[in-house]
Order: structure tokens, then C-alpha cells, then sequence
């Protein structure tokens, strides 16, 4: 680094929920790209909740299950790609690594709020 470049860090704010939230209202195109993803989404953060909550880190959750901290990483990153959905009995797994139960349930669209 150069004497005339500057040393200070100045990250620039992003909050990705308010910028998907405008940008959802904004373009038709988005929210139904944004929209299809839902199951997705709300499937990762309940991952992540699940284990954030049993406050454990990847490799304890691998260790649980019996599988490589890659594999948990692979689990959860495949839900937000839409490349390879973990079977029933694989998200049945990570729950009981978090001390939980899966717990699957249906509910009419309208009743959704978004």
C-alpha cells in the first residue's frame, strides 16, 4: 500500500433485507424471482436459527450427525442455490444435532404475511 492510499476501513452500510423489501415493490421481475425463493429462505434461517440457538458451530453439528464440517456447510448453502435439497431425512438429522425436532406444516397463501 502506498503512502498516498488511505489505511482507514470505511465499509460502506448494506442491509439486505431492506434492499431486497425495495427493491421487491420496485421491480415485477425481482419479486417473482424473489418470491420463488421463499421456501428457501425461510428453510436456511431456520437452519441457522436451529443452530445458533443450541449455540454450535458447523463442525459440532458435523460431529453430531456423524459427517464433515463441509457437509453441514454444503446442507446450508444448498438451500439458499436451489442446487441439491437436502432430503427429509438429512434436515431430520441436523435438528436432532441441535437438539430439536424437524417440524413440517402447511398454511394457506393468504394467510402469509410478506
Amino acid at each position: 500500500m502506498t503512502t498516498e492510499q488511505n489505511d482507514t476501513f470505511n465499509p460502506v452500510p448494506f442491509n439486505p433485507k431492506t434492499y431486497a423489501a425495495q427493491k421487491r415493490t420496485e421491480d415485477a421481475s425481482f419479486r417473482v424471482a424473489y418470491d420463488a425463493l421463499e421456501d428457501e429462505f425461510s428453510a436456511l434461517a431456520a437452519l441457522l436459527e436451529a443452530r445458533t440457538k443450541a449455540g454450535l458451530t458447523q463442525a459440532e453439528i458435523a460431529s453430531r450427525m456423524g459427517v464433515s464440517q463441509p457437509v453441514v456447510a454444503r446442507i446450508e448453502s444448498s438451500l439458499g442455490s436451489q442446487a441439491h435439497s437436502p432430503s427429509l431425512n438429512t434436515l431430520r438429522r441436523y435438528a436432532q444435532a441441535c437438539g430439536m425436532k424437524l417440524v413440517i406444516q402447511m398454511v394457506r397463501e393468504e394467510d402469509e404475511a410478506y
